[in-house]
């Protein structure tokens, strides 16, 4: 496994639609993992989520949030970061290309008509890990 590697160094992975896991934490201090809908830009992850959703409760008591992104198919590349979110009124051009990466053209409109009222959670790294299994050989 490479580890030590940096997001430019994943590829194309980011920019794919695959599922990221966000977690936050409870007030017991377990923590809720939540597979998201996200897009990475300029650095960091953009999640896009209900205003009254628990895991925006859960950011607005305890800012702490952890991301982890990974392919299950070779060469298994994957990304995680932990940090402070930071949550930023909705906004609808970053919920139409988060939406747009993963629902067909055509049917993004409605998608984005049915949806609760948000919010914007940004959590760009404090901690980074970034790896992928290229070098392995099976």
């Amino acid at each position: 496994m490479r580890t030590g590697l940096t997001p430019e160094d994943l590829g194309d992975m980011l920019d794919r639609p695959l599922l990221a896991t966000l977690a936050t934490y409870r007030r017991d201090g377990l923590a809720l993992l939540s597979p998201v809908w996200f897009e990475w830009r300029d650095g960091g992850f953009n999640i896009a989520i209900g205003r009254d959703d628990v895991k925006a409760r859960h950011l607005r008591r305890d800012p702490r949030a952890s991301v982890v992104v990974a392919e299950v198919e070779p060469p298994m590349r994957g990304l995680e970061i932990r940090g402070s979110a930071r949550l930023l009124p909705q906004s609808p051009e970053v919920d139409r290309r988060i939406v747009g990466r993963y629902v067909a053209a055509a049917e993004v409109d409605d998608y984005l008509a049915g949806l609760p009222p948000g919010t914007l959670v940004r959590l760009e790294p404090g901690e980074l890990r970034a790896w992928d299994f290229t070098d392995e050989h099976h």
